[in-house]
């Protein structure tokens, strides 16, 4: 067994694609349209569908928003340099909702930026797992 996707519910997924693609560096791996039940899928990932986790972002026609709630957290994605990667997604206009830097009462470093609906993402550091 393995996780196959998160789903986000997006409004705009034009500009959520082109959030994943052009400022997190995923790729669109493939698009459907429901017609019948009025919505798109689009998923986007580092990686195909065979072998890694994906992200599908959902587009229902007739919705142009959608209250976050508190139980979601965040999407956590690793980055070989976190500082230059928030570097560049505040230089393509992204949002940096909390600058590099390590974790709260441990040495992980992290930082976080917020997608075009306000969904948080972590990035993280990579770290040597040899020894874990």
């Amino acid at each position: 067994m393995r996780l196959l996707h998160t789903m986000l519910r997006v409004a705009d997924l034009e500009k959520s694609i082109a959030f994943y693609t052009g400022i997190l560096g995923m790729k669109e791996l493939r698009r459907a349209d429901n017609e019948q039940y009025r919505y798109t899928l689009a998923f986007v990932g580092y990686g195909g569908e065979k072998d890694t986790t994906v992200l599908e972002l959902t587009y229902n026609w007739d919705t142009d928003g959608y209250d976050l709630g508190n139980a979601y957290g965040h999407i956590a994605i690793e980055f070989e340099d976190i500082y230059q990667a928030c570097d560049a997604i505040k230089a393509a206009g992204g949002n940096v909702s909390r600058e590099p830097g390590p974790v709260k009462g441990g040495t992980t470093e992290i930082a976080f930026v917020k997608d075009p609906d306000g969904y948080s993402i972590e990035l993280i550091q990579k770290k040597d797992y040899s020894d874990l």
